[in-house]
């Protein structure tokens, strides 16, 4: 049997969702707040945690930030339970490194399946884990040796994490407890410098990897991320990548490789904007968009023009005038913020 650490301090509430995961045969411990649940949690090993936000004593992010300082709580599976639906609290618990979120009021089924969901992933990886034959190992029926199979354990074992556009993914300074693969959507990385000017650093595509500050450590970001348009991530945690990667030796090739490709265009970046004319610096960033947002090149391109101007290193005003230029020259249409390839040879023509 199943035992369940449920962190609650409406009485009513515990008591009855108490009674319901009893019913569906798991054992159930309850604690009245954060405090109380770190003491159980430690004493008693749950094998997995349901708990409350608001919380007298110590809430919802504070109990998870200790259970997660601890080597012997760390790896519990641990489930927000909330009336906050907020996206912001829904991704700092995420970020806090939380396994799924579950807002109030819920149905048995809701809460059941997250709970079995989240309790037959751990079973799985375990028995990948301790079984030569299955979990990434170095064989060569098995081993994960390329970055498509890399991404294929993604697809088979990730989180999932959705995201609407214009949603923050992580903070500059949040923890990178997770690793992110792409599923579908489009994500830019930046930075605000000390004037207050953003300066994207990254753009990535459906089936890219990012957010691998490191492989190995849980240390902050050093940009923020936010989603382009309605993407839904698969993650990784550091933890669990750290244990793959020491299990599958030859994927690390692969991914020497990658950061040595992202160090490459980010050098490219730097020299084109310190030497490309501006006309030059538009259109290459324009294709950029194009093809990163995964569009056919003909089609409306929904990106801000600070957004624009910030990729290509020039000033907002410099890009207005570079986008009438091209505007007047018939490569593109423009309507608000909305940009429209009419002649895509003629805008590569300029590069």
């Amino acid at each position: 049997m199943k035992t369940i650490l449920l962190i609650e301090d409406d009485a009513v509430l515990r008591e009855n969702t108490a009674e319901l995961l009893e019913l569906s045969s798991y054992k159930v411990i309850t604690a009245s707040n954060g405090k109380t649940g770190v003491i159980l949690a430690k004493k008693h090993q749950p094998d997995i945690i349901v708990c409350d936000i608001m919380m007298p004593e110590l809430d919802g992010y504070g109990t998870l930030k200790k259970l997660s300082k601890s080597k012997h709580t760390k790896s519990i599976p641990f489930i927000f339970l909330s009336a906050k639906t907020e996206r912001s609290d829904v991704r700092k618990g995420m970020n806090l490194g939380a396994d799924d979120y579950i807002t109030k009021p819920f149905s048995e089924d809701d809460l059941i399946s997250a709970i079995e969901s989240r309790l037959a992933k751990v079973s799985i990886l375990k028995e990948l884990n301790n079984n030569e034959a299955s979990y990434p190992i170095l064989n060569d029926e098995n081993e994960i040796k390329t970055l498509n199979d890399l991404k294929n354990f993604f697809d088979d074992f990730g989180t999932e994490f959705p995201f609407n556009t214009e949603d923050i993914i992580y903070h500059e300074g949040d923890h990178s407890n997770y690793i992110y693969l792409i599923s579908y959507g489009t994500v830019k990385c930046y930075r605000i410098d000390e004037q207050g000017k953003e300066l994207v650093t990254a753009l990535y595509k459906e089936d890219d990897l990012f957010g691998y500050i490191s492989f190995t450590q849980n240390i902050p970001h050093q940009e923020t991320a936010t989603a382009l348009a309605n993407t839904k991530l698969l993650g990784i945690s550091i933890i669990d990548f750290n244990n793959l990667l020491s299990k599958n030796h030859k994927v690390l090739m692969e991914l020497i490789e990658l950061l040595t490709g992202d160090l490459s265009l980010a050098k490219e970046q730097l020299l084109h904007m310190a030497y490309a004319t501006v006309n030059k610096k538009t259109a290459a960033t324009i294709l950029k968009f194009a093809e990163k947002i995964n569009r056919k090149p003909d089609d409306v391109i929904k990106i801000s023009r600070n957004d624009l101007a910030s990729v290509a290193g020039i000033a907002t005003e410099t890009l207005i005038r570079a986008l009438a230029e091209f505007k007047k020259q018939g490569i593109i249409k423009s309507e608000g913020r909305n940009i429209k390839v009419v002649d895509i040879q003629k805008l590569k023509s300029i590069m």
